[in-house]
Parts: C-alpha cells; sequence; structure tokens
C-alpha cells in the first residue's frame, strides 16, 4: 500500500479509476480544484483489487462544496467496501454526474448516480464480466438483494460468474431521490419542469456510460438486462451508444419508437388488454362483483363524491378503478386484489353505527400506488412516449373514448362489472392524491412540453449489431404485444422468445427460466427464434 497524507483526519473512500500513476494524480487532483473548498484533507491510496486497474483514494472534504464540477478537475466516484448477504457479497458505489450531458460538464449542476455492485461470494477478486441491470418505471429504484435468490443468484452464479450492476436510475433510491419533499424545494412550476426534463431513458443511457468507462475495466462494453422500462431504456442504448453494449437481455420492455408520440397508440392497444383482465378477474372471482358495486356506490353517494385516505387525499369511483395498474397485470395480482376487496368493510360493533370503509382496506389502496413515496412515475409516465409532440394527457382522452364500459357511477347503478383501469396516468390524480397535489401546475405542463428530445435512432436500431435477446409476453397488460412485435421487426438480428407462461413479472416470477431461455439464444443453447 502507498500511501501520502496531507492533514491527519478520517476520510470517505473516493475511486479514482484507473490512474498510471498514484502519487501524481493525487497531487494533480489538489492542484486543479478550488482550495478553498477543502479545509483538511487526507489521501491514502491502495489498489481496490486485481480485478481492476484503480486506486482508492480517501478524502476528507469540509468547507463550501462546489455545486458545478470544475472542467479542469478529474472525476471520482466513491466506492464502498464490501459486504455480505446470505451467499453474495455487495458493494457500493456514487458517481457524481452532470444533470445536463449537453453542458459537458462546465455550466451543469452535478447530481449523485448510486449504483451497486453484486457477485457471489468468493469472487469479488475475480475479473468478471459486467451485467448492468435496469429497472422497470420510470421513478422506481433497482431491487436490494438480501440474499441470493431469484434471477439475481442465477445472474450471479451462471452466465461466466458475472458481476452484477444495480443501477439506481437518476431521481430514485439513492440517486438524488426525486422526493414529495425534495421536489417541494422548486419554487415554480416551471423550474420543476425545467429540472424534471432530464429524467428520461437519454438521459439515463449517458449515466449508465459514465458508470461504463470508469468501472468496467479498460471501458470494455458491458451486458445489460432491461425489465419493462429498463427495456425501454435499453433500445435507447442500441439506438445511441451500442459500443457500450457488449449484448442486450429484454424482459417485457420492447417500447414504441415510432416519431411524434405514440401514448395514444400504447392506450388504445393497452385497453383492449386490460377489458381482457377484467374479464378474466370477474371470471375467476364472480363474488367481487357485488362487493366492487357496493363500493363504488358507497364512494359516491358519500360527501364530496368520495372518502378522505389516511394520507388526506380522497377515494372516489375512478380512483378506485386505477387499482387495476397493480391488481390486473401481475401473476399474484388477482389474488392480492381479491383479498383486499376481502376486508373493505368494517364490522358494525356497536349497534345501528355506520357502514363504514375499513382503515386496512384504505390503507392498502395507498401502500399499493406508491405514489407518495415515487411521485416521478406519475410526474413522466406519459413522457417516455414522447419523441418531438406532447402527450395532451393521452390515458386521459383515450379513456374518454371508453367512457360508456369505464364509467364506474353508471356501470355500478346498471348493474354490471366495474371495470378497473391499468398503468394510465390521469390528471385528476393530482387533485385526488395527496401526495401529488403539489405537482398539477408542473404535470400540465409536462402534458403539454412539445420539445422532448429523440429516444429512438430508428436507422441504428435497423443496422444493428450488438446481439439482443427479448421475452415478450403475449397477455402483458403494460407493454402491448402488437406494439412490441412492431418494434422487434425495426430492430435488426434481435431474437424473440413469445410466450403467454408469464405476465409481466416474469422475470419477478420466473427468473430463472427466463434467464436461461434469453442467454441460452444468445449463447447457441436455446433455439434463436
Amino acid at each position: 500500500m502507498r500511501a501520502i497524507q496531507i492533514l491527519s483526519s478520517v476520510g470517505r473512500p473516493f475511486l479514482f479509476p484507473r490512474h498510471p500513476s498514484p502519487s501524481h494524480f493525487v497531487f494533480g487532483y489538489i492542484k486543479n480544484h478550488t482550495l478553498h473548498n477543502f479545509n483538511r484533507l487526507k489521501f491514502s491510496l491502495h489498489p481496490i483489487n486485481n480485478r481492476q486497474r484503480c486506486f482508492y483514494c480517501s478524502i476528507v472534504m469540509n468547507g463550501g462544496n462546489s455545486s458545478r464540477p470544475n472542467e479542469d478537475s478529474p472525476t471520482v466516484y466513491i466506492a464502498g467496501n464490501w459486504f455480505s448477504v446470505p451467499e453474495l457479497r455487495l458493494r457500493d458505489h456514487h458517481f457524481t454526474v452532470p444533470l445536463d450531458y449537453s453542458f459537458h460538464n462546465k455550466t451543469s449542476p452535478v447530481i449523485s448516480i448510486f449504483a451497486r455492485e453484486v457477485v457471489a461470494v468468493g469472487k469479488e477478486d475475480q475479473q468478471l464480466p459486467y451485467l448492468l441491470y435496469l429497472q422497470g418505471g420510470p421513478g422506481f429504484e433497482s431491487p436490494r438483494p438480501t440474499e441470493a435468490s431469484g434471477w439475481i443468484k442465477k445472474a450471479c452464479e451462471e452466465y461466466h460468474l458475472n458481476c452484477l450492476i444495480c443501477v439506481y436510475q437518476r431521481g430514485t433510491g439513492l440517486s438524488t431521490p426525486l422526493t414529495v419533499s425534495s421536489l417541494s424545494q422548486f419554487t415554480s412550476a416551471e423550474k420543476l419542469v425545467d429540472y424534471l426534463k432530464h429524467f428520461r431513458a437519454d438521459n439515463i443511457v449517458n449515466d449508465a456510460e459514465f458508470i461504463r468507462v470508469r468501472l468496467v475495466p479498460d471501458a470494455g462494453p458491458w451486458t445489460v438486462l432491461g425489465q419493462s422500462y429498463g427495456g425501454f431504456c435499453a433500445v435507447t442504448y442500441l439506438s445511441f451508444a451500442p459500443q457500450g453494449l457488449k449484448q442486450v437481455l429484454l424482459t417485457g420492455g420492447i417500447p414504441p419508437i415510432g416519431n411524434g408520440c405514440t401514448a395514444d397508440a400504447v392506450y388504445r392497444a393497452c385497453f383492449e388488454q386490460i377489458l381482457h383482465q377484467n374479464e378474466k378477474y370477474y371470471k375467476r372471482y364472480p363474488q367481487d362483483v357485488e362487493i366492487v358495486r357496493e363500493v363504488v356506490n358507497y364512494l359516491a353517494e358519500s360527501e364530496g363524491g368520495g372518502v378522505l385516505l389516511p394520507s388526506g387525499g380522497i377515494l372516489t369511483p375512478r380512483g378506485l378503478q386505477t387499482i387495476g395498474l397493480s391488481g390486473l397485470g401481475s401473476s399474484t395480482g388477482f389474488e392480492r386484489l381479491h383479498y383486499m376487496f376481502e376486508r373493505v368493510w368494517d364490522p358494525i360493533l356497536v349497534p345501528g353505527a355506520k357502514k363504514c370503509l375499513s382503515y386496512f382496506f384504505l390503507k392498502a389502496i395507498e401502500d399499493w400506488m406508491a405514489f407518495d413515496t415515487n411521485p416521478l412515475y406519475a410526474l413522466l409516465h406519459e413522457s417516455i412516449y414522447c419523441q418531438g409532440a406532447p402527450s395532451k394527457w393521452s390515458a386521459h382522452r383515450i379513456r374518454n373514448e371508453h367512457e360508456s364500459k369505464f364509467n364506474a357511477i353508471k356501470a355500478a347503478k346498471e348493474g354490471r362489472p366495474v371495470l378497473f383501469t391499468g398503468e394510465m396516468i390521469f390528471p385528476w390524480m393530482f387533485d385526488e392524491i395527496h401526495a401529488l397535489r403539489h405537482f398539477k401546475d408542473a404535470a400540465h405542463l409536462l402534458a403539454e412540453k412539445k420539445d422532448w428530445p429523440s429516444l429512438y435512432d430508428i436507422a441504428a436500431l435497423k443496422n444493428n449489431k450488438v446481439p439482443v435477446a427479448a421475452a415478450v409476453y403475449y397477455e402483458d397488460m403494460f407493454v402491448n404485444f402488437k406494439l412490441a412485435m412492431e418494434t422487434a421487426s425495426q430492430i435488426s438480428g434481435i431474437r424473440l422468445w413469445i410466450t403467454n407462461e408469464f405476465m409481466h413479472s416474469g422475470l419477478r416470477d420466473g427468473g430463472d427460466q427466463v434467464l436461461d431461455r434469453l442467454f441460452g439464444m444468445l449463447n447457441g443453447k436455446k433455439p434463436l427464434f
């Protein structure tokens, strides 16, 4: 170990990638920084392991820290120590990246991106191929492994013993999280929109490339596994940075790639599948037809057209319908939805007491939707379909085309089943959901925003050279099968596994089988098509 002590103190580990001369690097780092930002410094350098030509550098920084990166200073990131969960070893990484890459790090504010490195026990010092996992969303963080199980165990223990990188997409988890409280710091809807425009797939890919060239030995390419919205990001990756990709795996994540805004096409197609899922649900639980109608009538007849939720929001009949987002599209969703309705009413303990919806039921609805903890999903959901055109509240407009079928109050009065909706965000949610009310004006501005940059390059996809394998779920409620197949026809060399064995949650429900199939298609052990 080599160490250079400037002033004695206890520091935090900063990781400097692949510098040929550690001592020169340290003094160069000090020289290139504005010194008034640092009151005390301590450096101690040592190699991380034989898998990376990198060095830890412990630094203490007290005093003002510039909110903008110095264009002359080296880029750094923080790497933690290895820790354990059963059968796995994990290490945390924090990267400082520009909010807006178009400024080339000169004038853009910076944000933090968090990634967790996961390997099988005993493999920490081995040089392993990297597998980047991109989570579904938008606005949801990567999984936090508690043990070696499911697809994570499969990914780490097989396929050349991959080093798994779970990156928390910008704005989620520990990546400068955009929460209800942090977003409330913006003093106007316009300023908030100007900030949020940097949190789509194009910049998620920029972050991935930023991490890859600093983490992967010799800045080599890595394999990407994209689940749902993470698959959308992976197709953006294929469009604009294929040089960073060794191969790509998509699970329920092939996006529509047409110019303009494809949201209308998405929701028109999805409403067809939603009708089918509602039919299946009530066929499995016919007793719930009357229970749901009773709840809708109760809500409609309540003062103000709904009842207060624990958070302070209001549950209306149309709000009740939105629980189909979580209840209709996953393998255990039907059961969870049914069990929630089992406890919809409070028991009458005192003769003559009024019938009331139970706290259990109301709290379960809020917990299931998670808008209070992941508001980015509601704010940016429709924008993921936009390239140079606004969404104009697409889901709301398309639902109006189906009003005769999805009018909950009318259905309950006429004795018809009340239909749940799917993965859709409606403008009235920003009135009825307490956590979203502060962002109502920003949501309307985002719906009208026209100048969204391109997310896909169709010409590049048609000329794709990166091996791609995709699991396409025939009854996927979130990513429509027909639209997915249209896009697949424009990605050169893509290999498809089309199945109705799984729904959108296939990676979670049967990760071993899904990964085995996709990796097998890429390495020749399974049929290619």
